[in-house]
């Protein structure tokens, strides 16, 4: 193939497909926990680490990196203890990065606000080998958490109480999806910019969930539908020119659309399945859930 010629799109294709796998594997956690947001406002918070890099002459992947993970540990830190005013607490943190990433990339030698441009939508040509070292290192965290601590992640994602009554370090756990998320949002900022990526972690998983009662199978899932928007977004960009952020957010919202217009009538159906099976006084029909719900 073509596309495969040249070392550029090898990188930005390997990149997409450990986006494809890491967004939807956190996004799955954040859509149980309603914090479907969350990868927004990290995203927001790395604009900061962006600028920082430019302006110290380091890797912006990594200093993003260390950014969003203390943006999100202080985002929960809010969520814990901010009852009140947390909100005004989470807006002021969320535009104090954007404003913070503006003015670091300006004061930086030769800097300005084009070079931020790559980052908050996305950019194929410019993932250079560093940045897929630094994605590979990253996504590899994502994957082995994600997948290592499933069973405790969901427990904690689907009733704190009960987790903490069980004797699980929620807070800990709830510590290690935000770290876990801020990871991610740097991950696929290269590919999808930090202002998309909130869309890759939550669309699939809910486009999955259109489908699917269980979590295991909505996390393969939306992680296949991560990977096939991505791959597609990506050879899309490379062909018609396009962003590719952009492309994959649309590819992804399609995919969420055409899954929801089959499952509709899959749904009615077992609807009708269940009011028959109740009038009929069948118990075995009758605890047959109307709508899809997702267990372990």
């Amino acid at each position: 193939m073509e596309i495969l010629d040249y070392a550029f799109m090898q990188r930005a294709l390997l990149a997409a497909v450990l986006v494809g796998i890491t967004a939807p594997a956190v996004g799955i956690y954040l859509v149980q926990r309603r914090q479907a947001l969350m990868g927004d406002g990290i995203g927001h918070v790395a604009m900061t680490g962006v600028g920082l890099g430019f302006l110290l002459s380091t890797s912006p992947v990594w200093m993003a990196t260390a950014v969003a993970i203390v943006g999100a540990v202080v985002m929960e830190l809010i969520r814990w203890y901010g009852k009140t005013r947390g909100d005004i607490a989470l807006a002021m943190l969320f535009y104090g990065g954007m404003a913070g990433g503006v003015m670091f990339i300006n004061l930086a030698p030769g800097g300005s606000n084009a070079n931020l441009q790559s980052y908050l939508f996305g950019s194929l040509s410019t993932v250079s080998e560093e940045d897929v070292s630094a994605i590979c290192l990253l996504a590899a965290f994502v994957v082995v958490v994600t997948l290592g601590l499933r069973r405790q992640l969901f427990a904690v994602s689907q009733d704190e109480e009960f987790a903490r009554v069980t004797g699980l370090p929620v807070r800990a756990l709830n510590l290690l999806t935000a770290v876990t998320a801020a990871v991610t949002v740097t991950v696929a900022m290269r590919v999808v910019g930090l202002l998309l990526v909130s869309a890759l972690m939550v669309v699939p998983v809910a486009a999955a969930q259109q489908l699917t009662r269980s979590f295991a199978a909505t996390f393969a899932i939306s992680v296949a539908i991560g990977v096939a928007v991505t791959l597609g977004g990506t050879v899309t960009s490379y062909y018609q020119d396009v962003p590719p952020g952009a492309t994959i957010v649309l590819l992804t919202i399609g995919v969420f659309i055409a899954l929801t217009v089959l499952a509709t009538p899959l749904a009615r159906r077992r609807a009708r399945a269940v009011a028959a099976a109740e009038a009929a006084g069948d118990p075995a029909e009758c605890t047959v859930p109307a709508q899809p719900v997702t267990k372990t």
